[in-house]
């Protein structure tokens, strides 16, 4: 069974304050969705995640894959003569003129720079292949409605990060979902989707061992600390992101944030098909994409809800520069 121990990785982990010491690098555990979901339940509260290997169908996420950067292709960003799928990056491009969302910097007015890349890359969250089709998925809602026991209340949220990470970029800083989510309770499910194969150098994302109880505790103490100066719970919420750093984040570097709680990160290769699923609490990053051969790494985050019980309605709209979340 996958779930068995796996063997520790030996692959330098570049994040974006520095190089993660081997003795803090660890493997995400694997999981099977053939399973039975009592087990599968059990693994998803203890720690935090569920990395389910294969739970879409590999030509499913490649033809999604493929259509996005058939639309990316007109800015530049393919290597010449190399194929939509393969996603392989123009080397002799500037990689500061293909920031990822939510990673790169912005000009005055919030947006990413990036020109055109940018525009395609925000205008691909509203395509059909991607919003009706890939991210309305039925094998994985299915699966989800399952493992959560929410049946016909499973609500994906329209609202999505489709990310690109292009080779040697900045990577995503530590952070957990209920940062963003906090208008609504704290019972979503975050599936990370990986578009395509991610080697291990390749910029995927990276958890905190145990990182969800430790989500969980900073959540707690602020508000505690917060409801004890007399704010509401309105006002605690607004105080809470006005004391993060920009962007939402706990902090930019893992390397240090990692070390500084004392755990470590835990890391792997992904496959087209494969899923993580995260609580709202479960702390998060990614490394520098270091692919030797350029491959951009693609990903994108989907939320789900139990519709019959409150859940933050921002959500319900499709991402956009500056839309307040």
């Amino acid at each position: 069974m996958p779930h068995a121990t796996v063997s520790q990785p030996t692959t330098a982990f570049y994040v974006n304050d520095g190089l993660l010491s081997p003795e803090r690098v660890g493997r995400l555990q694997p999981s099977s969705p053939s399973e039975p979901l009592d087990e599968l339940r059990r693994r998803y509260e203890q720690d935090g995640y569920l990395f389910l290997k294969g739970l879409l169908p590999r030509q499913d996420v490649l033809k999604a894959r493929e259509a996005y950067f058939d639309l990316l292709a007109p800015s530049g960003v393919l290597a010449p003569d190399t194929l939509p799928v393969d996603g392989i990056f123009d080397g002799g491009k500037d990689k500061l003129d293909f920031p990822g969302i939510g990673a790169g910097s912005t000009d005055a007015n919030g947006r990413p720079r990036g020109g055109l890349f940018v525009d395609l890359a925000l205008q691909a969250h509203s395509e059909p292949w991607y919003k009706d089709d890939f991210c309305k998925h039925p094998a994985l809602r299915s699966f989800i409605a399952k493992l959560m026991g929410w049946g016909d209340d499973t609500l994906g949220l329209a609202r999505s990060l489709l990310r690109n990470n292009t080779p040697h970029n900045k990577a995503i800083g530590v952070h957990y979902d209920q940062i963003f989510l906090r208008h609504g309770e704290d019972t979503s499910i975050t599936a990370w989707v990986p578009m395509g194969d991610i080697a291990l150098d390749g910029g995927g994302l990276i958890y905190l061992e145990n990182g969800h109880t430790l989500g969980r505790e900073i959540e707690t103490g602020f508000f505690n600390k917060a409801k004890q100066t007399g704010l509401t719970d309105e006002e605690a919420k607004d105080a809470f992101n006005k004391n993060m750093m920009g962007g939402g984040l706990l902090a930019e570097g893992p390397k240090e944030y990692g070390e500084e709680h004392d755990r470590r990160w835990l890391v792997t290769e992904y496959e087209a098909g494969d899923v993580v699923l995260h609580t709202p609490y479960t702390i998060h990053a990614s490394t520098i994409n270091k692919d030797p051969k350029n491959v951009i790494r693609l990903g994108t985050d989907l939320r789900f809800v139990n519709s019959s019980r409150p859940y933050d309605k921002r959500w319900t709209n499709i991402y956009e520069f500056g839309d307040g979340v």
